[in-house]
């Protein structure tokens, strides 16, 4: 059964002169594998109006499944997440200086949305791949919380069978040449990231394995 994929990356933000979450899912676009075509759209790095694009571009495409990607510098591993929060709590400004504090995103909205792809199959078929990867359980408070949550939330209100969910990513080497942060290769985030559209669209159910944590 053939099924469409839609990938979201951010423009830059905080400074760095490029987004890995973009610069990953647009070398996606346009592929076909096992009767999964990939499309990808780029977000602005903004409050509210990423949920807006989002939504229209959900409505152009008519996506299946909907993953948005997004940068975590620091981390070591690509991490899908668990769940997104019902909380904007901005550490930076958005490109558009606006920086929420303690702020619902939707304020009838739940508490908490979680993802609704497998998201530890996902991560095993990466490690399969040799692709460093883990479960997240948090999303933190800026724009890509945001963005999960206003995906779920969309999900929700208009009943519709789309199936979403996001992934972090670190940093790609470049942007590391005057930090002391991990990074992995842009060839292996795209390697990981079509691995999880495909995943997403083959599989509804997850498996059943160790993937907490202790903090």
């Amino acid at each position: 059964m053939k099924k469409k994929v839609l990938l979201t990356g951010f423009e830059p933000f905080g400074g760095e002169r490029i987004n890995p979450s973009w610069e990953a899912v647009k070398q996606l676009h346009g592929e076909v594998i096992d009767d999964v075509t990939l499309v990808a759209e780029q977000i602005p790095t903004v409050f509210g109006e990423s949920v807006a694009v989002l939504e229209h571009l959900i409505q152009q495409h008519n996506p299946d499944i909907v993953i948005c990607v997004g940068q975590a510098g620091g981390r070591l591993h690509i991490t899908p997440e668990r769940v997104a929060i019902n909380m904007d709590d901005a550490r930076i400004p958005d490109n558009q200086g606006n920086q929420p504090i303690d702020l619902p995103i939707a304020d009838k909205g739940p508490v908490a949305y979680w993802s609704t792809f497998p998201i530890k199959r996902i991560v095993e078929n990466m490690k399969e791949s040799n692709i460093p990867a883990s479960v997240s359980h948090t999303a933190g408070t800026f724009v890509c919380n945001h963005i999960f949550y206003g995906l779920m939330d969309y999900i929700a209100r208009t009943s519709s069978s789309i199936r979403g969910g996001f992934i972090h990513i670190p940093f790609i080497p470049e942007q590391t040449i005057n930090k002391e942060a991990p990074s992995l290769s842009l060839e292996t985030i795209v390697k990981g990231l079509k691995i999880a559209a495909v995943t997403s669209a083959k599989y509804e159910t997850d498996i059943h394995i160790v993937g907490g944590t202790t903090h």
